[in-house]
């Protein structure tokens, strides 16, 4: 039998699963990691929206972030994840581009140097 604790843990996990919009957060950074503003051009909500969002995922322990210059990049960090949402979604989309984002990745500016950096960016089109 689980503990308080984990009791405690699971319901959190669920809880941040219960919004539609995390889950769609989620299913896009099946793909690969993504900035702020390709979140927010996905979504079509604004900056604020989508930052309260991805706290309440990255609180329950789903996401990760990391700042690379003046762009935030979140990844899926907990590998419960993508099985789960494999199972209710599908497979991963494939990553695509984003006319209206302007994130280097979907504007082409940057992705070769992303991708030189070391940097997995998301959703562009090979």
């Amino acid at each position: 039998m689980a503990t308080s604790s984990e009791y405690r843990s699971a319901a959190s996990w669920f809880k941040a699963l219960a919004h539609p919009e995390r889950v769609r957060l989620l299913d896009a950074l099946r793909s690969g990691d993504a900035c702020v503003c390709h979140l927010e051009a996905l979504l079509g909500r604004p900056q604020a929206y989508v930052s309260q969002q991805l706290a309440a995922l990255r609180a329950a322990g789903l996401i990760r972030d990391r700042k690379e210059g003046q762009r935030v990049y979140y990844t899926i960090a907990d590998a419960r994840v993508r099985p789960l949402l494999e199972r209710f979604l599908g497979p991963a989309q494939a990553p695509i581009r984003l006319s209206h984002c302007r994130c280097p990745e979907c504007q082409g500016g940057e992705l070769a140097a992303a991708s030189s950096a070391g940097a997995r960016p998301l959703l562009f089109v090979a």
